[in-house]
């Protein structure tokens, strides 16, 4: 899990301005990654807090997965796994996940599929299974198996979900499993002159009675097969209910547990992120694969195009893959969003929380003296923020100068995790519209550390007196800090 006080911490400076405005100091190996000057003396930093290695990564973590905890609570996430996930014992290891996940307040909804567990019923029978465009062709002998399998695994899961031994991951859970016949389905029925005969698709969930269901703090697990109204049964595609049943319920989540890490890009590359435009792309220029991507990432495509905020592509095959994937920035699979899920933007008064939460490790690591929440309120106006997936990663902010045509670059701060990855750039550049917006001829900072990183990126060594007056009148000789000046 990563740590969001892990923050490897610039040092800290001088005063910025009469108003004590602060300047960003960054590692030259960290591109991006800033702290702000402050005029305090250093004789009057707090001494760091002592923790054991142990206890502090555990409190780091822990205070790092907060904002999600508070995201997730009451929201409603469908998990989708295909049958080997039971097959091969993940399962177990799975319940351990879900069992937290329903004791942070998340509401859940599990489909499984049975393609390992009706192959061999098949076989049993001696009986060949068909395909069409991945679809099983369902005959009666099929049909028959798919039951089979479907209740026996319904009760495998319920076993498993059943689970609450002492000194174990499920100990004291109480989680109670409903199902149903929750789904409506239709007949598929003949697609390129052939007949699917008892294979079917969603027509419509009952949302309703699964949204009471997880009211009261019930999980539902939903098989993949549906009901006519005339008493059929149709064998489904796990994709396509899971997908369904998300976008029925409005979901939060859509994840569907797969074989491989998730979508990958031309050299093999995890993408880690993708829209919804993007993955349509993807899809209609690949022309096989042998991966499970294209199986199931259409149906993501079509849950986020109809109201689920976020799905999700991960291996089922990484220890804890699922809580890695929800509970750190980066993820281990690819996630799927309608939007870009970076944005930089105008900083809010709701955005005080965030910014704090970037600049905090560097206050307790002595490097910055702690700023006033009340002169961060204040002066958030001047601030732009960059925001991942409703999280804050990144901020900057512009002080100007008018009378000299001068404008002060200050408290760039990159997130330890996005840092190298272009994120201070993105803002230093973004700075550098707005000073052209109003006018200003120059931009400034001041910085011990990141000397290289701005010369890299149009900034020139200047003399103290090239700071505006009021500026230069509060510069701290002690410090020595590198005055850099760029046009504008």
């Amino acid at each position: 899990m990563i740590s969001r006080r892990n923050a490897a911490g610039p040092d800290a400076g001088h005063n910025a301005s009469a108003a004590g405005r602060e300047t960003p100091i960054k590692r030259e190996t960290e591109t991006g990654a800033g702290a702000p000057e402050t005029g305090a003396e250093t004789a009057h930093r707090p001494a760091p807090r002592q923790r054991l290695s142990a206890q502090d990564r555990f409190i780091d973590w822990f205070q790092s997965v907060a904002p999600y905890i508070h995201a997730f609570r009451g929201k409603t996430f469908v998990i989708a796994f295909g049958g080997e996930v039971v097959a091969d014992g993940r399962f177990l290891d799975l319940t351990h996940d879900l069992n937290l996940l329903a004791a942070l307040g998340v509401k859940l909804v599990l489909v499984h599929g049975a393609r390992p567990q009706v192959e061999a019923k098949m076989k049993e029978r001696r009986r060949r299974s068909r395909f069409h465009r991945g679809l099983r062709v369902t005959d009666d002998v099929a049909l028959m198996c798919a039951k089979e399998a479907s209740g026996r695994l319904r009760v495998e899961i319920e076993a498993a979900l059943s689970m609450g031994l002492p000194n174990s991951p499920m100990a004291g859970a109480d989680i109670r499993v409903a199902s149903g016949n929750f789904i409506m389905a239709k007949p598929l029925g003949v697609l390129d002159g052939v007949d699917f005969m008892h294979t079917g698709e969603v027509r419509k969930m009952d949302a309703a009675a699964i949204q009471k269901r997880l009211e009261d703090n019930e999980l539902v697990l939903l098989s993949p097969l549906g009901y006519s109204a005339t008493g059929e049964v149709f064998n489904l595609a796990l994709e396509d209910v899971a997908a369904s049943t998300a976008v029925a319920l409005k979901a939060e989540k859509l994840i569907f547990l797969m074989d491989t890490a998730g979508v990958t890009g031309r050299r093999g590359e995890l993408l880690r992120n993708l829209t919804v435009r993007q993955a349509q792309a993807m899809l209609a220029r690949r022309d096989s694969s042998e991966s499970d991507v294209p199986l199931y990432l259409p149906y993501a495509v079509r849950a986020c195009e109809h109201g689920v905020k976020r799905a999700h592509l991960v291996s089922g095959h990484i220890d804890d893959g699922l809580l890695l994937e929800l509970f750190t920035h980066k993820g281990v699979g690819t996630m799927l969003t309608p939007d870009p899920i970076e944005t930089l933007r105008q900083a809010k008064i709701e955005d005080i929380g965030g910014v704090v939460r970037l600049i905090e490790p560097l206050e307790q690591e002595g490097v910055l003296v702690k700023r006033g929440r009340d002169r961060l309120e204040h002066e958030i106006g001047r601030f732009v923020v960059l925001e991942h997936d409703k999280l804050l990663v990144g901020c900057a902010a512009l002080y100007p100068f008018a009378d000299e045509r001068a404008g002060e670059l200050a408290c760039l701060v990159v997130h330890p995790e996005f840092r190298n990855a272009g994120a201070g750039e993105r803002m230093l550049l973004e700075i550098e519209a707005r000073a052209r917006r109003q006018k200003l001829k120059r931009l400034f900072v001041l910085t011990t550390r990141a000397e290289h990183w701005f010369v890299e990126r149009g900034f020139s060594e200047a003399g103290v007196e090239a700071l505006p007056r009021q500026k230069r009148s509060l510069y701290n000789y002690q410090r020595r800090s590198v005055v850099l000046v760029k046009r504008v």
